[in-house]
């Protein structure tokens, strides 16, 4: 995994430096990734050159959503139909996990990836927009939330709620999902309440960054993502950030409104059927 993180890290550098955005990513440690394959090791595809990975997909299923990841080909053998070939690939992971939703968030400048999924049946849904600001000038403007958060505990009753507000924000349990965040320290979860209903989540990271988070009505959402960005102007982060769909007007409106700046563009592209984010905000482009 370390050698495909050194491939991810050197693709996307290569694709925003030279579309001006300047070098975006650093290696992390691949949590999410070993988790993935070990929970699913049909979800990973190598292309090697000799003892060289010169290419690597990678997907993840929950109950009815197949979702790739990551695809990255490294830039100097782009252009050979590696991609293509760990599409057709990947694709299959697909098929035989015999999910109803497929999907994926790529670069909105990547024209050629886009190309490459448009083929296998992948359209644009909406764009997304990574937003980041100053943790102080978050919690300067920053008006008191109107949700009450409580935090998460790993119970299977916790898992149920969560699996009942994920139905309703984007169509499929994340169960497996839930229990790795939970489990992560330097994450925190809550429950958000109006009142006594329960109308969402959010997980807040240490660095500040919010995602996933759900709500079970639209007309909730930024409030929603008041609370998130409460929890993380709270906190000892130097930044906070998100990530916005385009169509959740209300948490883009809220997020100028604090001071937060759009950095880079995203999109969802999925199958037909899928993709009405309007009481969800990604974690991140692997993770959804």
């Amino acid at each position: 995994m370390a050698a495909t993180d050194v491939l991810v890290v050197a693709s996307i550098n290569e694709l925003t430096i030279r579309h001006g955005f300047g070098p975006m990513a650093m290696p992390n440690p691949p949590n999410f990734q070993l988790f993935s394959l070990e929970d699913d090791p049909g979800g990973l595809w190598l292309a090697e050159n000799g003892s060289d990975i010169v290419g690597f997909a990678w997907s993840w299923v929950c109950g009815d959503l197949w979702f790739l990841a990551q695809l990255f080909v490294d830039p100097a053998q782009q252009g050979q139909g590696i991609g293509n070939e760990l599409m057709r690939r990947t694709m299959e992971h697909a098929r035989k996990s015999r999910t109803a939703h497929r999907a994926l968030i790529t670069f909105s400048f990547n024209r050629v990836s886009q190309g490459l999924y448009i083929r296998h049946g992948l359209f644009p849904k909406m764009p997304i927009y990574f937003v980041g600001s100053s943790r102080e000038q978050v919690a300067a403007k920053l008006q008191e939330p109107s949700l009450r958060s409580v935090a998460l505990v790993d119970t299977d009753a916790t898992i149920k709620r969560l699996a009942e507000i994920d139905a309703r924000a984007v169509g499929a349990a994340r169960d497996k999902h839930h229990r790795y965040l939970l489990s992560d320290p330097a994450t925190t979860g809550v429950l958000l309440y109006a009142g006594n209903e329960c109308v969402g989540y959010s997980y807040v990271s240490a660095s500040g960054h919010i995602g996933p988070l759900a709500a079970t009505r639209a007309d909730v959402l930024r409030d929603a993502f008041a609370a998130a960005l409460k929890i993380a102007a709270d906190g000892s982060s130097e930044k906070v950030s998100a990530f916005l769909p385009g169509t959740c007007e209300g948490a883009l409106s809220l997020a100028i409104d604090v001071g937060m700046r759009i950095t880079f563009p995203m999109l969802l592209m999925a199958a037909p059927g899928f993709g009405d984010w309007v009481k969800y905000l990604p974690r991140n482009p692997g993770f959804m």
